[in-house]
């Protein structure tokens, strides 16, 4: 047998400023919800914290896959010189390394560049052209002046349970969007 995925549901609800965002966050959290997101025009400190979320391993992706550039170019400089095209030139090393520190900042970079965005895409999850939230006409303001939390919910759980508990923070404008 097959089992067919359900489609989630979201709850969304409005708040007053960057303050009653945190402050919900907080409560969301503390709540025991770890599917929830909380949309904002702008970045809020401390946002992260109050939504309990884990520091992102992008800067160790980031640093390995650098490492690994450097440490390659550096690989290959020193096979082509040394191994692979020997030359003499003025009585110097063969493997001078000033002369390829250079094209080894640039890999290093450039490696840090491309990792850094490919692996911000992909811990974000993007592209994603589509959002069960773009449905909602008071979403769009997300962009302009609205500040937003959305709990993603199974089927199963009592929707009237989470609306009355958004409502209870201090949400304005629940509403419950279905679908993928």
């Amino acid at each position: 047998m097959s089992e067919t995925k359900k489609e989630p549901t979201y709850f969304l609800a409005e708040f007053d400023g960057p303050g009653g965002l945190l402050e919900a966050a907080k409560k969301v959290r503390d709540a025991g919800y770890k599917m929830f997101d909380c949309h904002s025009p702008f970045p809020i400190h401390g946002m992260d914290q109050a939504m309990g979320l884990k520091r992102s391993p992008l800067g160790v992706i980031v640093f390995l896959c650098a490492f690994t550039g450097v440490f390659s170019m550096i690989a290959l400089t020193y096979w082509v010189s040394v191994e692979a095209y020997p030359l003499v030139i003025s009585g110097k090393p063969l493997f001078s390394y000033p002369a390829y520190a250079p094209p080894i900042f640039a890999i290093g970079v450039l490696t840090g560049g491309i990792t850094s965005l490919l692996g911000m895409l992909a811990l974000n999850k993007l592209p994603r052209p589509h959002h069960p939230l773009f449905n909602s006409e008071s979403f769009s303001r997300a962009t302009s002046d609205g500040f937003f939390v959305s709990i993603e919910a199974e089927s199963s759980e009592d929707e009237n349970k989470i609306k009355s508990f958004l409502s209870s923070i201090g949400g304005k404008n629940v509403e419950v969007i279905k679908g993928e």
